[in-house]
């Protein structure tokens, strides 16, 4: 898995997404944590667990923050954060 139990999340709280990051939205009233994902102009949140469906998205959705590092028992992997700017919200 790519984000095991008890790992540490670093989220930057930018609020836009670029296709392909790992991010927190809000979207109906919740809060998810997955990869956010276009596809032929469509936006999706795509869970980490194949068992969990994704979702699609409207244009209601916040962008609270992506994942920009993650710390596994001091081993650090740094996400690259892309300056295309998919999605502009309020945090």
């Amino acid at each position: 898995s790519e984000f095991e139990n008890n790992c540490i999340v670093i989220v930057d709280p930018v609020g836009y997404c670029s296709d392909g990051q790992y991010v927190f939205i809000e979207y109906e009233g919740v809060r998810w944590f997955r990869r956010y994902k276009i596809r032929k102009d469509k936006k999706y949140l795509i869970a980490l667990n194949e068992i969990y469906p994704e979702i699609l998205l409207d244009n209601s959705y916040d962008v609270l923050g992506i994942i920009i590092q993650k710390n596994i028992d001091r081993k650090i992997t740094h996400y690259k954060w892309r300056g295309v700017h998919e999605k502009s919200c309020n945090i």
